[in-house]
């Protein structure tokens, strides 16, 4: 498959990969696709209408039918050879998610190994689905218990992972036994059909995965949202948009799926490693220029080394080159567009107001494209909007603690609680705080906690439901219990 040609031209007749098929739109409409790095337009792709949408679930339904009875075995391995296939043209994958999505072209690369890796992943835990037979207690007879695909399932991703937000979704359903109709960001559409046609090379039948980019989202996630076949649909976003989202799927009372918004604290305890905690402070920060739902967002550091880190981390993120994505050596590239640049601007903007100080800051690169300087801010004070806000860019803001009662109420005073981080030189005391934070994950002395083979999800308002581990599959299957009279 030539990756590369779908930056430049539809793969075939048009760009909705649909029961097999690549297809223009319905009504032939289109939306550009952009370069963060030079705002310029990469091309025009086809703008999926509600027709197209009624069509997609058409299609997977019909593919439903066959491959919910495809053996588990052949169902793994397709899943096995989507694997081998994304590390053969991982290359042409990481220029493509650079080029749309903007991210430094190292942390394409590295994204397009973890995305791989779900379809291997689930490629093992599709011959491991259980099932169960037991003797009712009463005798007589005996109970069977089957796990079966859910059906059709919708997805809805985001842009700031293009192909990993796909993988993570997509491997487990096909897995399951289930079809698949994925809407991708309109900011990043072309690696979510990259990899659709990889797919169908891999030997996944058609209808049985269908991609469907467009720039009306509430159209096309209306039309799944409000179709009975549609049987799961998984999003992840933000917490507003999630919140919508479920309003609408309670009417047809679908299965639902949510990794929304997040605000993780990093905590760094006076028995840290400092320099540790500054090493893992850029794994969690830095990665795809701040631009992750899990990235660290609120630095709390203990009075006693609050200084030292500082200092180091303003050290270590000044230092990342910037640049565009492709550029060589280049660690920070430019947000997904300009509404991100002027949002974090006017983070930065209220903290420095309320009292905080800039303590470090990059270059910002000249001539185009929607760049923002990694910056480090110091003594942000609780009310500061960047302590309540999403971040999602390469800011570190930084506060002080010295009672952990009182940092535990502050971290866990949101309403998202998805990632945290702690630090200590005692295993024992981290886990401690880390149990008492309020979120779905977290990282004990390091930065780095995304992994296939883990449940992803948060608490509270950070979303429904896990993705990945064993969890993942789950969310895919339907408990089927029969009662088989058995005389004794």
């Amino acid at each position: 498959m030539d990756i590369d040609a779908i930056a430049k031209t539809a793969a075939g007749e048009g760009d909705l990969f649909l029961g097999g098929r690549w297809l223009p739109a319905a009504d032939r409409r289109t939306f550009p696709v952009a370069d963060p790095a030079t705002t310029e337009p990469v091309r025009e792709v086809s703008a999926a209408a509600p027709e197209d949408a009624r069509a997609a679930v058409d299609a997977a339904q019909d593919g439903l039918r066959r491959w919910r009875a495809v053996a588990p075995r052949r169902r793994s391995e397709v899943l096995h050879a989507a694997f081998a296939a994304m590390h053969e043209h991982a290359p042409a994958l990481a220029r493509l998610i650079t080029l749309e999505n903007g991210k430094a072209y190292r942390d394409a690369l590295a994204e397009v190994s973890y995305a791989a890796e779900f379809f291997r992943w689930f490629a093992e835990e599709a011959v491991r689905i259980g099932s169960g037979f037991a003797d009712a207690p009463g005798g007589g007879y005996r109970h069977v218990v089957r796990k079966s695909a859910v059906g059709v399932a919708a997805f809805v991703t985001p842009w700031n992972f293009p192909a990993a937000m796909a993988t993570r979704k997509i491997a487990p359903a096909l897995a399951a036994g289930c079809s698949v109709v994925l809407k991708p960001a309109p900011e990043t559409p072309l690696t979510a059909l990259a990899i659709a046609g990889l797919l169908a090379e891999a030997g996944l039948p058609a209808g049985v995965c269908n991609v469907l980019p467009t720039d009306r989202a509430a159209d096309v996630a209306g039309v799944w949202l409000g179709d009975e076949r549609v049987r799961k649909f998984s999003f992840t976003g933000s917490t507003a948009t999630g919140r919508v989202l479920l309003r609408q799927a309670a009417d047809t009372v679908v299965n639902v799926t949510m990794e929304l918004g997040g605000n993780a604290p990093f905590v760094v305890c006076a028995d840290a490693d400092v320099d540790a905690a500054v090493r893992g402070a850029m794994d969690a920060k830095m990665r795809g220029g701040g631009e992750v739902c899990i990235a660290a967002n609120r630095f709390y550091v203990h009075a006693d080394v609050a200084a030292e880190f500082t200092a180091k981390l303003g050290e270590a993120m000044a230092a990342v080159p910037a640049g565009p994505g492709l550029g060589d050596g280049v660690g920070l590239g430019p947000m997904i567009n300009q509404a991100a640049v002027d949002k974090i601007t006017g983070l930065v903007a209220d903290a420095v107001a309320r009292g905080a100080t800039v303590t470090a800051q990059g270059p910002r690169p000249a001539g185009p494209g929607w760049f923002h300087p990694a910056t480090v801010l110091a003594d942000v004070p609780d009310d500061a909007e960047i302590m309540r806000t999403e971040v999602f860019g390469p800011v570190a803001p930084i506060t002080t603690f010295t009672d952990e009662d009182d940092l535990i109420a502050r971290a866990n005073d949101t309403e998202h609680g998805l990632a945290a981080y702690v630090y200590s030189a005692d295993l024992g005391h981290a886990l401690r705080l880390a149990e008492r934070l309020e979120t779905g994950m977290a990282g004990i002395n390091r930065g780095l906690i995304s992994d296939p083979a883990a449940p992803f999800g948060g608490v509270k308002q950070s979303g429904l439901g896990r993705e990945g581990g064993r969890e993942g599959i789950d969310a895919f299957l339907e408990t089927r219990y029969f009662a088989v009279d058995w005389p004794s």
